[in-house]
């Protein structure tokens, strides 16, 4: 079931921080994490082949936009909802976790509740 806003949009929150963007279905994650406005997101190659974007999906679902690259992401770890967000869009309002080497430049300054 695809849960969208009115103007088309879904919701798209980050786990560790509680900040919340919206996202359009055909938008992929990495596009609107950017949004977002913070100099700590870092945006890589824009096309799966870097894996600076990896992100786990706790909630909710997306779907491929893209070919995801198994030397970034294995056929495991997707399976476990662990995928590049330059390289999925939400097909619901999601809930993700940032991983991998997004994490330190993502969360640099920031102080945690």
């Amino acid at each position: 079931m695809i849960v969208t806003t009115q103007d088309g949009k879904v919701y798209v929150t980050v786990k560790q921080t509680g900040e919340r963007f919206s996202c359009a279905l055909g938008e992929s994650l990495l596009a609107g994490m950017a949004r977002l406005g913070r100099r700590g997101i870092p945006v890589g190659c824009l096309s799966g082949g870097c894996g600076v974007c990896k992100v786990a999906v706790c909630r909710g679902s997306v779907r491929k936009i893209g070919a995801m690259s198994r030397t970034h992401i294995s056929e495991v770890e997707e399976a476990q909802g662990v995928v590049l967000a330059c390289r999925v869009a939400p097909t619901d309002d999601v809930e993700l976790e940032v991983v991998g080497k997004m994490q330190k430049p993502f969360f640099k300054g920031l102080s945690f509740r």
